[in-house]
């Protein structure tokens, strides 16, 4: 079966947050051990997503400010954007607001995003933590915060180095261009907030790792009512 659709899907982030590393992850199985190149080949393949298939191409950026010029070449055409930030470095996370969001609106203001909290391994290892205590460690709930005031897609912690959940990245973005939410459905949840409740969607791994979207199918709906 031939793809139907090609997809653009372009990653972007401070450096050193593992946004090469999840790319190379994804492509070959495999964690780099070795070296591991500023940016990342241009990568396109077919990919088998919930019965369709698409031509994925995959999009490398640097994000060191001696790139910031030549950077946005990059987002042209783009079909979304997989934003990354270290689940242990707070500047990482605090310039998803500060840096990344406004050059994106800049250049490409409908273009939907994924947000991923990548190095879940290291925020979960005990000896790192007992000495790292202290405010650079971004929990769960402050990444699904940081989802809601950007507006993003979803919010999906990974780790390259164990790959868990590295495909669920690129398959959640694929999903997110196959299937945005309906008009319909956006006007409905905000009558729906208008009359004094609101939806919370999300999907919880057994471990706890966060995997939520804002409008996706196949994920568990929860009514709440306001206080």
């Amino acid at each position: 079966m031939n793809a139907s659709k090609f997809i653009k899907c372009v990653t972007v982030g401070d450096g050193a947050v593992g946004k090469t590393c999840m790319l190379i992850c994804y492509t070959s199985n495999k964690f780099p051990t070795d070296y591991v190149p500023t940016v990342f080949d241009n990568f396109s393949a077919n990919v088998a997503v919930d019965g369709s298939i698409v031509n994925l191409g995959l999009w490398d950026t640097a994000g060191q400010e001696d790139y910031s010029r030549l950077r946005p070449l990059s987002y042209r055409g783009a079909d979304i954007f997989v934003l990354a930030f270290s689940l242990i470095s707070r500047a990482s996370y605090e310039n998803v607001l500060k840096k990344w969001m406004p050059e994106l609106r800049r250049f490409t203001p409908n273009v939907p995003i994924v947000l991923v909290g990548t190095k879940l391994d290291i925020r979960e290892d005990n000896r790192y933590l007992a000495d790292h205590m202290g405010s650079n460690i971004i929990t769960p709930a402050q990444g699904e915060e940081l989802r809601k005031q950007i507006g993003a897609a979803a919010y999906i912690e990974c780790s390259s180095k164990t790959q868990q959940n590295v495909k669920a990245v690129f398959d959640t973005a694929i999903k997110v261009v196959l299937q945005p939410p309906r008009r319909k459905e956006v006007a409905r949840k905000k009558r729906q907030r208008s009359t004094g409740c609101s939806i919370v969607l999300f999907v919880q791994s057994p471990k706890s790792h966060l995997v939520s979207t804002a409008g996706g199918s196949s994920v568990e709906a929860v009514l709440l009512r306001k206080v």
